[in-house]
């Protein structure tokens, strides 16, 4: 049985070779490999009436001469910024096709755009290529050409938080009178809420809004997904919080897991940890009905993208134990980005 044997040789950053004995085949990477391309964009006139429709942004893989996994980001960034703060509105690992509906849109854009008036947006596909030689992975990133398109996006409608606390508002995402949002609750503080458009305040108590009612209390400090509805006057909420669970945590696989901080601004979740040298997954309100790890047959690092569920994709710590901070961004709740950095 003929033994093969693979050799690769980087030439630079850019130049591999992996030759093959057996049957002579040979597989180069191209000194200059095809970067990802933008085929095509949505109309980004966004409008809140619409915001159930489906945006579809096209695009071609990364060509590096030959078959090659690879992960995709579809990114965001004010024009002329250099993508310094990008934002990561889906990542995929393909590039053919990246879908998003219009209102969940809206509310990502509007973390850096302002509502009701033109916004030169840029837009990029960026890739990660891993290629493992044998010796140690290597990894490249490859950006599409930058395609710039204006945008318009549509303010929402809002109830604003009165002493909660700190300065906290829900949204209503298709302005019909559902608003919901992430919020952080203290037992002893009742808020109300205040709609500043019609200057109504709401109480509530046993889950109905109340015009000019008393505070709402809850059970549990924390953050929680508040959801009100100004048709029927209803309210509901729910205790929400991500945490860090894995070998490498302090309890191991056991609850309670380390609980994260979100920040409301950029829609991320993050924690600064003592972590051992193990593997970590994400996994919400202590349990495993949702939980996210790294993409199946990605090859994971200090950052990349996550997917909800999964047996076998637990993130191994990069750079063994140590304090790292842990970011986590949540993209359509199946979908996300994760990021280590080691202090």
């Amino acid at each position: 049985m003929m033994k093969n044997k693979i050799y690769i040789l980087f030439i630079g950053l850019l130049g591999l070779m992996v030759s093959c004995e057996k049957d002579g085949d040979q597989i180069v990477m191209l000194d200059n490999p095809v970067v990802p391309t933008i085929v095509s964009m949505p109309d980004l006139t966004l409008e809140r009436n619409n915001g159930l429709a489906v945006l579809e942004f096209t695009g071609t893989p990364v060509n590096p001469g030959f078959t090659a996994s690879a992960k995709y980001f579809l990114e965001a960034n004010a024009a002329g910024n250099n993508f310094d703060n990008p934002i990561v509105i889906l990542t995929d690992v393909q590039a053919k096709s990246f879908k998003i509906t219009v209102s969940d849109l809206n509310l990502m854009l509007l973390k850096q755009f302002p509502a009701d008036e033109v916004s030169s947006v840029d837009f990029r596909i960026r890739t990660e290529l891993v290629v493992d030689a044998g010796t140690g992975a290597e990894t490249f990133e490859y950006v599409s050409v930058t395609t710039n398109a204006n945008v318009i996006l549509y303010g929402l409608p809002r109830l604003d938080l009165l002493n909660s606390g700190i300065v906290q508002k829900i949204e209503s995402a298709l302005g019909d009178g559902n608003y919901t949002g992430i919020v952080k609750l203290d037992p002893v503080i009742p808020f109300t809420l205040k709609d500043p458009d019609t200057d109504t305040e709401y109480g509530g108590n046993a889950d109905v809004l109340v015009v000019d009612g008393s505070g709402i209390s809850v059970e549990t400090n924390g953050w929680h997904i508040l959801s009100a509805n100004t048709v029927d006057l209803s309210y509901s909420y729910e205790e929400y919080f991500i945490g860090l669970v894995g070998s490498a945590t302090p309890n191991g696989w056991d609850a309670p897991d380390q609980k994260m901080d979100y920040d409301v601004t950029t829609g991320t979740w993050h924690i600064t940890i003592d972590l051992t040298d193990g593997v970590v997954k994400f996994r919400r309100n202590d349990g495993w009905s949702w939980n996210m790890g790294f993409v199946e047959g990605d090859t994971p690092g200090f950052s990349g993208p996550t997917q909800q569920g999964g047996v076998g994709n637990d993130i191994p710590v990069p750079d063994g134990a140590g304090n790292y901070t842990v970011t986590l961004n949540i993209i359509n709740n199946d979908q996300g980005t994760y990021q280590f950095i080691k202090n």
